[in-house]
């Protein structure tokens, strides 16, 4: 049983296929942590917990004179309070209406039911009634009569535990939640580390490994979005921790606002974390009978290392948050216009653009920004959803049908949640914009942004993007999102209100996008953020794709897409093969290289067709040939980090069949060496049983002379010749060789097939 409930004990124990969790409701009614780890038994293990008087550590009253072991302090817990003992990082901050901050829960009840619960107007996960059990345990203030139902949604197949909380005001007055976070987790023992993921504008998630050590940490946004500057995703693991040794666990936010984690090594080195809405700018108020819902939090444990957390993660991402016609749909092979032109183009030359890109075998045209109001750079026309049918040369839809007649389908770029001052819909709607009044607003891109929180503007956005969508033959939307949030302020919101904003800008933007991808299902949605500025869980639940980053430079992204990775499926980035020299970085790299990397994602284009050699033009239908031909084991298959971006020589990385028949193996090399030694990596996920023919990708042989191919062909190692096999044992154990490099910035693709 997944969920084992021993109502005398007051003992919860939850299981999945790998791993196990515990709590315990004691003697006074605290719901303590007992454990979480790999598989064990139903007994009860709060044998563990030891107590033990501390000083300046406080004892409940409830508890008498005589026990002064006994505090909430040290004391490991499921959900702890602010103001009553415990003076670590705690999960809930309540004001009562009398101004105290206090509250202390107690163990009031639970229930266990078939199937995985849902938010009301949140992302989380989902599943068929028998792949998932939720548990809910009720704990209750006894002064206040504040409840706190925890959930927890156990999905056992995929190792993954879920989590969140509502609170009730079962109260006579009102209340403010000035703190309300979906997980707290402690560890009673142990010394940790944890991986974060950390940048900004085109240099996002790069990974940062800290000791957890006495004292608070933490990473969050309050931005207004999940940001590109910390991810809402983290590991906490053993210092020995790696990819495929160490005990480790993994916490994903599936939310796209302003978050915070949080971490602390108390007096006795026990470690607590925390996730939820960053409590900066948040204060909600609660009438009596009102229930505010927490986001889900997504915890998965793995004690063999990262690439197992990573690949349950990943599992779970692409079944059970991604929906639509587009979770399993093969997804089109698109060319983005913006590189090509940015804001500078007529209809005649996208139908141009478009036409180029079909004869190569392109799939979808995207058209980006400016083509919309009094849009020729970004100071102007941002909220004015009406096409510049004088920019175009024609309507919309017209030139959709245009391009459709081209052999593509067509996407259009939106950015709904900004607006430009030097617009019509600004002039006519002042008090949608975000800004507060009697201050001069912060610009962002010259840009402000659209009250979300409100519902007469959600509402709008909804109007003018279904009309263009009923109109217009549109098969994509790229949402795009370019500024942070500040000057949080709504008009419509009361003075008492206002640290509502930020949280309910969110639900706003989730309404919008709920109604949208309910109404028009057959468009496939990409989130973007400035690239990779909201790159989360819970806006996948949304759309399926997030562009990665704006940085669309190979080597650079070698870097992004692995740090990506631990967290997120190939399947959801973005990814796209651009010009050279690199706008971003100007670096020149091969068309081969460009193309593996991008591969490592969605795929897609971001340059000018009609500018390609007849010699790139081949290599462009090449490269969307061996993608569909790889497809399938790209976006569904097992993903494998083999070796870092930070490696001397080489990244590497694997995508396997499931049942192990076959692998796909990309390497590009960061430089060449002078007697370099070779490069060997060990390929995972295939059967030990069966042996296996490699074949290697000749695209970076192209620009070489034939003498050089010949000598190249000649010191090929093992396994890639005609006829040559090698085991699954065997390269598992000794490795595959990597052919290595004849130029700069190299790239190999070897597909590995089970004879």
């Amino acid at each position: 049983m997944p969920i084992i409930a021993d109502a005398e004990k007051r003992l919860f124990t939850l299981h999945t296929k790998n791993t196990t969790y515990q709590m315990k409701a004691d003697s006074l009614g605290t719901l303590l942590h007992v454990y979480y780890g790999e598989r064990s038994d139903d007994s009860d293990k709060s044998y563990a917990i030891c107590l033990r008087g501390r000083g300046f550590s406080g004892n409940p009253y409830e508890m008498g004179r005589d026990n002064k072991d006994y505090s909430l302090d040290v004391l490991p817990q499921e959900y702890s309070c602010y103001g009553t003992g415990d003076y670590r990082i705690t999960a809930l901050k309540v004001q009562n209406a009398d101004g105290s901050l206090a509250a202390a829960l107690r163990y009031k009840g639970y229930q266990v039911s078939k199937g995985k619960y849902s938010i009301p107007g949140l992302p989380a996960v989902y599943s068929e009634e028998k792949e998932a059990d939720t548990l809910e345990i009720v704990l209750e203030d006894p002064a206040s009569k504040v409840e706190v139902h925890l959930l927890y949604g156990v999905l056992y197949e995929n190792d993954i535990i879920t989590r969140a909380v509502k609170i009730v005001n079962g109260g006579p007055d009102g209340i403010v939640l000035q703190k309300a976070a979906s997980m707290n987790l402690d560890w009673i023992n142990g010394d940790y580390e944890w991986l974060t993921f950390y940048g900004g504008h085109v240099m996002e998630r790069n990974i940062q490994r800290d000791e957890l050590g006495h004292g608070i940490h933490a990473i969050g946004s309050v931005r207004g979005t999940s940001s590109h500057h910390y991810n809402p995703f983290a590991i906490v693991c053993e210092r020995n921790a790696d990819e495929e040794r160490g005990r480790c666990y993994g916490f994903s936010f599936l939310y796209s606002g302003e978050f915070q984690m949080e971490a602390e090594k108390d007096q006795v080195s026990q470690t607590r974390l925390i996730c939820g809405i960053h409590p900066d700018n948040f204060a909600w108020n609660l009438q009596p009978g009102e229930a505010f819902d927490t986001p889900e939090i997504m915890m998965t444990y793995s004690a063999d290392g990262f690439g197992t957390l990573s690949r349950n993660l990943h599992r779970t991402i692409r079944e059970n948050i991604c929906r639509g016609e587009w979770k399993e749909k093969r997804r089109p092979v698109l060319i983005n216009n913006w590189e090509a032109t940015y804001f500078n183009f007529t209809g005649e030359q996208l139908v141009t653009i478009a036409r180029n890109a079909a004869e190569l075998g392109v799939e979808l045209f995207v058209l980006d920004d400016g083509w919309f109001g009094k849009r020729d750079d970004d100071n102007s026309g941002l909220g004015d959803w009406f096409p510049n049918e004088k920019k175009l040369g024609c309507t919309l839809k017209e030139l959709a049908e245009r391009i459709v007649d081209c052999g593509l389908q067509f996407g259009l770029w939106f950015e709904p949640e900004g607006i430009s001052e030097d617009s019509d819909l600004y002039r006519e709607h002042p008090d949608w914009a975000v800004v507060i009044p009697g201050r001069n607003p912060n610009l962002s891109r010259n840009q402000l942004i659209l009250d979300f929180s409100r519902e007469d503007v959600q509402d709008y956005i909804i109007e003018r993007m279904s009309a263009i969508f009923a109109e217009t033959l549109i098969s994509y939307v790229k949402w795009d999102f370019n500024r942070s949030i500040c000057d949080k302020f709504s008009m419509a919101l009361t003075a008492q209100s206002q640290g509502e904003f930020a949280h309910r800008y969110v639900l706003g933007l989730y309404r919008v996008l709920e109604t949208l991808t309910a109404k028009f299902p057959h468009i496939l949605f990409e989130g973007c953020s400035g690239g990779g500025g909201r790159f989360d869980a819970g806006m996948l639940y949304y759309t399926p794709q997030i562009w990665c980053s704006d940085n669309t430079d190979a080597i650079a992204r070698l870097e992004i897409q692995y740090g990506t990775s631990f967290g997120y499926p190939v399947s959801t980035m973005g990814a796209h093969v651009s010009a050279v020299p690199n706008h971003q970085t100007r670096r020149i790299m091969p068309f081969s290289t460009r193309s593996c990397v991008a591969m490592a994602g969605t795929f897609g284009y971001e340059l000018d067709a009609t500018k390609l050699s007849e010699e790139e033009k081949a290599q462009v239908r090449q490269q969307i040939s061996r993608f569909k031909e790889y497809y399938d084991l790209i976006q569904h298959g097992e993903y494998y980090r083999l070796l870092a971006p930070t490696d001397r020589q080489c990244t590497a990385w694997e995508m396997a069949e499931p049942a192990g028949k076959e692998a796909l193996v990309s390497a590009v090399y960061h430089r060449v060496e002078g007697n370099a030694a070779p490069v060997i990596v060990k390929v995972q996920g295939l059967k030990a049983e069966a042996n296996y023919r490699m074949h290697l990708n000749m695209d970076g042989l192209e620009d070489m002379p034939e003498e050089a191919k010949e000598w190249f062909m000649k010191c090929l190692p093992y396994g890639y010749k005609e006829g040559e096999m090698i085991s699954g044992a065997a390269l598992q154990q000794c490795g595959l060789v990597i052919p290595g490099a004849m130029e700069e910035y190299q790239a190999w693709q070897i597909h590995i097939v089970e004879a």
